[in-house]
């Protein structure tokens, strides 16, 4: 009625906006799967027969010797993947796998429980041999509750693209898009998006917003929640009407979507064009499905994740630097359970395995001492929140075998390869299978049900694996022996560890990957390191700890060179060459023709040969002047000071002379010209002294990003030290964790050395002056807040290249950088001395109400992860007595106390 008096003059607009209404009529089918349709080859028509000829040829090809209970599995898998309606599920995934291992791709062994199925070994998907690990196709594909398989892949990430592409090619690109996924509002954002809107001070908003709880644990915690939990908010809440309206108002947005972007691996394949079945949309360069994953799921659409995975990327190029040397050479030729690769883990030196980088899984490795990739199994599923627990019980049982305790003997085959600790869902599984007599299809329902806090099936299963349920053919424990009360106390173990347990096949498969980057490491350390570095030079903490780990080894990084270096890092005489591809300035289709010049005809013999050579080839003088600075011509004997003044007049001579050659040519119809390459021209160097060490290392970490040649930090690394600074790579890393960090936090007070980089003074709205300046070691840089007192007392120490001692506490805002709110600034080495004689000695104090509590025994878990030989000392409240222990003084360790016992009864001096 309303738009009929504001329109009265074109009725027929509301009458046919009724009408497109009326016509828009879709009704989506939930429960049917729409999966796309494998083409045979040719020769084929029926496509069982094509999936169990494929099947049957990769059992022999997998098992020479046909084992017949292996031979049995398979078959078992085939009927069930047949009488779900998967066999063209199957077909297609190991379609463009066996495409991206045909066209050398690097492809994961395996991801998730579709490890645990033998047909997907057979078919290539997967390279992990399921039997050997006690792997479950239940786990995978449960027959008593069918759903859709979910088989993801790891490829190389530099060429994941290609696969995507071909399954394009293969069903039409109108059968292929990616998916959305969108940003949401989160508990911290939603108030800092809020405070904006409503002009609430930004330093207010930063205060307020640092009350909700951040952390592991904490990653998904929700304003309600916080409340809860947060005194401080929850008082701010409650005795202010501003903060209240603020937190309010962020309630009402949080969680509702922020931002649409291309989610990172998923894909969906469909048998009919895509915008049959959901609404498509242009995202970037990508055409996304409209709808999100989970109701992609929900309409039985073909979901895949293309994942990329770095570290294939590193094996396959170590592979090829290793081929230089050894052609014969390949990645399944290693061995698994090489003696040294272990020792190399059990002594700490992870830097660069996949997995194991982080200091606690660093730790755990040291502790644990792994022999052999169930172990590495076992650490990968260990360390996370919850299980982290059983930790220091499993590496005690595997170091002395009398500890370990099984509650029945049915228990040791399958909790033997644990220590006699339940880790793996698969473990719960087998429990409930030979124990109770549940088939693997009901186990994993029960395990299913365990994981998700089902408390009245727990209950009903309870009885059920004790005492039996004929109904459906499940006799339970006292029926095969086992005394009620022991399958109680087994069952009440399965309850406490089975909301934690790991899926063991993905654990494996993730083993396996780990063990291959620490046997490089260990037997091709200069080749590994090389391909390591050319994987991470967007990531500046990461390039600074290897090449730290590389001088650590003995193995120099060799600045580019014009006649040594590749695209990419290389081995060069024993230590690693950097790559042309990392010197800013210079694309890629200029070393692209560089090296092939270079191969056609032989090395440049000197700068004027280059510039001829190469002329023509995207050569400027923006790459001549980058090639110079990072020391590209060094080895030709040139000073970079001297090349830096004459390179524009010889690039100009040269296009001066190939100009005149030019212009002497003939038409068709005459003779020829004088030759172009007549001659190369005379360099006449100007006679100046080379640029100072300084200016020279300024200059590579201009072009490269990296202090070649040494770092500014050199000759002050013993006072960093002194003065128990922190490295700021590690910071750094630390907090860019996906579950968050794990040794430091935001407010923490700490102390970082290094080199002023930049710096730069604005007014605030108070009118006093502030700083933002840069901080750099040679591990990474950070951006330190220093405020008007701190500038007035140390100002004069803030001065471009001065290597200063900066104390403060840690800021994290939103998703950005940690920086650092600074107290004060020093010298370096006169701050460095200092300290040391201060902190010379230093023990640390820690005050527990009793000996006998249980957080005591907690305490000392925790002291066994800090093996080290300073001094801790124990103050007990109850008896006033004193126990001393060894141990290293680790902010971790200090951290975990303080949030066990309160900061007033953890103190260090």
């Amino acid at each position: 009625a309303e738009m009929r008096a504001l329109f009265p003059q074109c009725p027929e607009a509301i009458e046919n906006t009724q009408r497109v209404a009326d016509l828009c009529n879709v009704e989506f089918e939930f429960g049917t799967y729409h999966l796309p349709e494998f083409k045979l080859p040719e020769g084929y028509t029926d496509r069982d027969a094509y999936f169990e000829r494929l099947c049957l040829d990769g059992f022999k090809r997998r098992y020479p010797e046909e084992p017949p209970e292996y031979l049995q599995q398979l078959r078992y898998e085939m009927d069930m993947i047949r009488k779900m309606g998967f066999v063209d599920y199957f077909l297609i995934v190991s379609d463009f796998i066996g495409y991206a291992k045909r066209s050398g791709i690097p492809v994961g062994p395996g991801r998730g429980s579709a490890a645990g199925s033998v047909v997907s070994y057979c078919l290539d998907i997967t390279d992990v041999e399921p039997m050997k690990y006690s792997l479950y196709f239940e786990r995978f594909l449960n027959p008593e509750r069918v759903t859709m398989p979910d088989i993801d892949i790891d490829f190389c990430i530099r060429r994941r693209q290609e696969v995507i592409d071909y399954v394009c090619r293969k069903y039409g690109s109108d059968h292929v898009a990616q998916i959305v996924t969108f940003g949401t509002m989160a508990a911290r954002g939603a108030i800092r998006d809020v405070g904006r809107a409503l002009n609430f001070p930004y330093a207010e908003v930063d205060q307020i917003a640092k009350l909700v709880p951040s952390g592991p644990g904490a990653l998904h915690i929700t304003l309600d929640e916080s409340l809860k939990i947060s005194k401080s908010l929850r008082e701010l809440y409650e005795g202010d009407e501003r903060v209240r309206q603020l937190i309010d108002t962020a309630q009402s947005i949080e969680g509702m979507p922020r931002h649409a972007s291309t989610h990172a691996a998923g894909v969906v394949i469909t048998r009919l064009p895509v915008d049959d079945y959901v609404p498509l949309a242009k995202n970037d360069e990508s055409v996304v499905t409209q709808y999100t994953m989970t109701t992609l799921e929900e309409l039985g659409l073909l979901k895949m994740d293309f994942l990329g995975l770095r570290n294939l990327t590193v094996l396959d190029d170590a592979v090829k630097l290793v081929q230089r040397s050894d052609p014969t050479f390949t990645l399944s030729s290693i061995s698994d359970d090489d003696p040294k690769v272990f020792q190399m883990l059990s002594e700490g030196k992870t830097s660069g395995v996949f997995q194991m980088e982080s200091p606690g899984m660093t730790g755990v490795c040291v502790g644990l001492k792994p022999q052999n990739i169930e172990d590495i199994t076992a650490i990968i599923a260990l360390y996370r929140p919850g299980p982290m627990d059983s930790i220091p019980r499993f590496i005690a049982c595997k170091h002395d075998p009398k500890l370990i305790r099984y509650k029945h003997p049915a228990l040791i085959p399958i909790l033997s390869v644990t220590y006699g600790c339940i880790v793996y869902q698969e473990q719960v599984i087998e429990i409930f299978r030979k124990l109770g007599g549940y088939s693997l299809g009901q186990a994993d329902m029960v395990r299913r049900a365990i994981s998700k806090k089902k408390k009245a099936q727990i209950e009903k299963e309870r009885h059920s694996f004790i005492h039996g349920d004929p109904e459906r053919g499940i006799p339970g424990c006292v029926a095969n022996g086992i005394p009620a009360q022991t399958g109680e106390d087994i069952y009440d173990e399965i309850y406490d560890f089975a909301n934690y347990a790991f899926n063991k096949a993905h654990a494996v498969s993730y083993a396996i990957v780990c063990y291959q980057t620490a046997w490089f490491k260990c037997h091709h350390m200069r080749e590994y390191m090389a391909a390591l570095l050319t994987s991470v030079l967007d990531y500046q903490e990461k390039v600074a700890e290897y090449i730290g780990e590389c001088r650590e080894n003995g193995i120099r990084l060799m600045p580019p060179d014009i006649n040594l270096s590749d695209a990419d890092f290389t081995v060069d005489n024993g230590n690693i060459r950097f790559g042309l591809v990392a010197v800013k300035g210079v694309g890629r289709g200029v070393i692209q023709n560089l090296l092939a010049e270079r191969g056609r005809s032989g090395r440049f013999t000197s700068f004027p040969d280059f510039c001829q050579r190469m002329m023509g080839a995207d050569l400027n003088r923006r790459v001549v002047e980058s090639l110079i600075k990072c020391g590209a011509f060094d080895s030709l004997g040139y000073k970079r000071s001297q090349l830096m003044e004459v390179y524009g007049q010889v690039l100009d001579g040269i296009a001066q002379q190939r100009r005149k050659n030019l212009e002497g040519q003939f038409d068709l119809f005459g003779g020829g010209g004088e030759d172009e390459s007549s001659g190369i021209p005379e360099l006449v160097l100007p006679n100046l002294p080379e640029y100072s060490r300084s200016q020279l290392m300024t200059m590579e970490r201009e072009t490269t990003g990296l202090y070649l040649t040494g770092h500014p930090m050199d000759e002050y690394r013993e006072a960093a030290r002194n003065a128990k600074a922190a490295p700021i790579g590690a910071i750094l890393s630390d907090f860019a964790k996906e579950d968050g960090p794990e040794i430091y936090r935001d407010e923490q007070r700490l102390s970082i050395a290094g080199i002023v980089a930049s710096s730069k003074t604005k007014t605030t709205k108070n009118n006093t002056l502030m700083a933002y300046v840069t901080l750099e070691d040679d591990t990474g840089a950070m951006e330190l807040l220093v405020f008007a007192r701190v500038l007035g007392e140390s100002g004069g120490y803030i001065k471009e290249n001065a290597p200063v001692l900066a104390t403060g506490r840690l800021s994290v805002r939103d998703e950005k950088a940690p920086q650092m709110l600074v107290d004060s600034i020093r010298p370096l080495g006169e701050a460095g001395t200092a300290v040391k004689e201060r902190e010379s000695g230093q023990k640390l104090y820690v005050k527990v109400p009793t000996a006998q509590s249980p957080q005591f025994e907690k305490i000392k878990k925790i002291f066994l992860m800090f093996p080290g030989e300073q001094q801790a000392v124990f103050y007990f409240s109850d008896t006033r007595k004193r126990m001393g222990t060894p141990c290293v003084i680790h902010p971790a360790l200090i951290r975990e106390l303080g949030e066990m016992l309160g900061g007033e009864n953890v103190v260090l001096k």
